[in-house]
């Protein structure tokens, strides 16, 4: 058995740090994840979901778990807990969705090296947000790397490698969770493969690799001069974070969900401004027009308001239809 420091805070990390700790394979000595943090001001400060599941498997006090705990650590800055690490006596760091860097003294506490989740086939997309990016360029397929962890970002040598096709309906946040859905039992495969030492190592070709970083709320601004097609992948790509929107009449329109219409266009289409609020379909949602083709907006919100279906929106936003996004 490997004794494991998991490395990891929001929901996507949570599942695959369950699957191991329960496989009975490898014990899972310690987790490593941001500080409890309140969602709004004032109030009580919550744990990662990373920490729950380990306080849960803690509280289950089952098997190994029932004398030996795993410790939560939840640092500011890594060097506060590097004496906790040491008498941990960890053989290897599994990391996924952590955020931090490690620097080259922290990996020196694991005799077996660090392996890291990474949510595309790499070299593709490296960076902080490889899930939108092939989301936002419709991509076929994309997959999951398991990746030595070195000092270079995302850069370690490939140790598993799958592939998730894509039908050009899924959202960041549904992508993410297949992802979860399918970590812990890949994590398991490398951690087995390592401790058997039968790993195999394939080193990344670095003259392919592309790279998609930090998206910031301004990126979320629709521009009517895309297609349909990339409009849509572009609000599926940003859910939940940062979220598209356009603006009508100078106030600020969010649009949470999409289609592109397969319907039959009218003739007076034809001449319309991108943009422009044509009307409804009743089996569809609202229909706007784009350079290329038409956009169907399916879930809005104002600014000011709640977000709602279409069929809501329209009911009180009557003088929308024949406005101008822009």
């Amino acid at each position: 058995m490997l004794r494991i420091l998991y490395a990891g805070s929001p929901d996507v990390a949570a599942k695959p740090l369950k699957e191991i700790a329960q496989s009975g394979k490898h014990i899972v000595v310690g987790v490593l994840t941001n500080p409890p943090s309140s969602q709004k001001r004032g109030k009580e400060l919550i744990p990662t979901p990373v920490a729950q599941i380990a306080a849960e498997i803690n509280s289950q006090g089952s098997g190994f778990y029932s004398t030996n705990p795993i410790q939560i650590l939840t640092p500011n800055k890594l060097a506060e807990v590097y004496d906790t690490i040491k008498t941990l006596n960890p053989d290897i760091l599994v990391c996924f969705a952590y955020g931090k860097i490690f620097s080259q003294a922290f990996m020196e506490m694991f005799p077996k090296g660090g392996i890291n989740l990474h949510p595309s086939l790499l070299p593709l997309y490296r960076g902080c947000a490889p899930v939108p990016a092939a989301i936002l360029n419709c991509d076929k397929e994309t997959g999951i790397t398991i990746q030595r962890i070195v000092k270079e970002m995302d850069a370690g040598n490939i140790l598993l490698q799958t592939k998730i096709p894509l039908t050009g309906k899924e959202t960041s946040q549904s992508l993410l969770q297949t992802v979860s859905d399918a970590g812990g039992e890949l994590f398991l495969k490398v951690l087995d493969s390592i401790e058997a030492g039968t790993v195999s190592e394939v080193p990344q070709d670095s003259a392919k690799a592309t790279y998609f970083g930090m998206m910031k709320k301004e990126d979320g601004l629709i521009d009517w001069q895309d297609s349909a097609v990339r409009i849509d992948a572009k609000i599926r790509a940003f859910v939940p974070w940062p979220g598209t929107f356009t603006t009508v009449g100078g106030t600020p329109l969010l649009i949470h969900e999409s289609a592109v219409y397969g319907g039959e266009e009218q003739a007076e289409w034809a001449t319309a401004k991108p943009g422009t609020v044509l009307g409804v379909d009743k089996k569809e949602g609202i229909l706007i027009k784009t350079k290329k083709g038409i956009l169907v907006a399916k879930n809005l919100q104002w600014q000011t308001k709640k977000a709602v279906n279409w069929k809501d929106f329209i009911n009180g936003s009557r003088t929308f239809i024949g406005s101008v996004c822009e």
